[in-house]
């Protein structure tokens, strides 16, 4: 028992000298802040003293997260689906950050994939998806490596683990394997340069469903499908 007890007042000893301490004048970037995950996670960054650079996809986004946010706390509104909004943000990110270089890039990003059999769906309703959720998210990261590699910061990739189980059509899943994916290569490859990649997988959080809007949805992908895929699903099953 005694022994027991010693390991673990050894463990939490080295668990604490492995914390930070001095957390002002560290930057980070963290996408995706109009969701309420990602909001919260910055506003909490924001508190520990980090020098946050919240990316929310509106201007009004933007206005509402410095509203209940300290005066260091920087916004900037950008559309992930838009090589030119990002790379307005790695030039705001690279004026903020003052040649110190980016300490954390944590990337997080939702959009409203649609439910339905993949035999409804266009390419086009894919790539709406994987253009925010994967490709967006790949193209800020690989801009922001110099900023990284510059200050051996690290990169958290917070991935929704419902995606990772395939039991609906559509660019949800496809995004978030994608990343994963991504993320265990650029690890490897970062390790080199002191860069840190991890994944966080987390878990379900309430949402407001609302059945109208999905069954809105549904009726629209219907009516536009060919005859013959409609009538080999039938009536009966829509």
């Amino acid at each position: 028992i005694l022994t027991s007890i010693l390991c673990l007042l050894i463990y939490w000893f080295i668990r604490d000298s492995r914390r930070m301490r001095n957390l002002s004048g560290k930057h980070v970037f963290v996408t995706g802040c109009d969701t309420e995950l990602g909001s919260s996670l910055a506003q909490w960054l924001d508190k520990r003293g980090f020098c946050v650079i919240a990316a929310c996809a509106t201007e009004k986004e933007c206005q509402e997260l410095q509203s209940c946010s300290s005066l260091s706390l920087k916004t900037v509104d950008v559309n992930l689906a838009d090589s030119n909004s990002i790379a307005k943000a790695v030039v705001f990110v690279t004026k903020e950050t003052a040649g110190k270089g980016l300490f954390g890039l944590v990337s997080h990003a939702e959009v409203t994939a649609p439910v339905t059999p993949t035999d409804w769906l266009r390419t086009e309703d894919f790539q709406s998806v994987l253009d925010v959720s994967l490709l967006g998210l790949i193209e800020i990261t690989l801009k922001l490596l110099p900023l990284l590699k510059k200050a051996k910061g690290r990169i958290v990739n917070l991935i929704n683990a419902k995606g990772l189980m395939a039991c609906v059509g559509g660019g949800h899943s496809l995004s978030i394997w994608g990343m994963e994916a991504f993320s265990d290569i650029l690890r490897i490859e970062m390790l080199h340069f002191g860069v840190q990649v991890s994944i966080v997988e987390h878990s379900f959080f309430k949402a407001v469903v609302n059945s109208d809007v999905i069954e809105k949805h549904l009726l629209r992908f219907w009516n536009r499908l060919t005859p013959e895929i409609r009538d080999s699903y039938g009536e009966k099953y829509f």
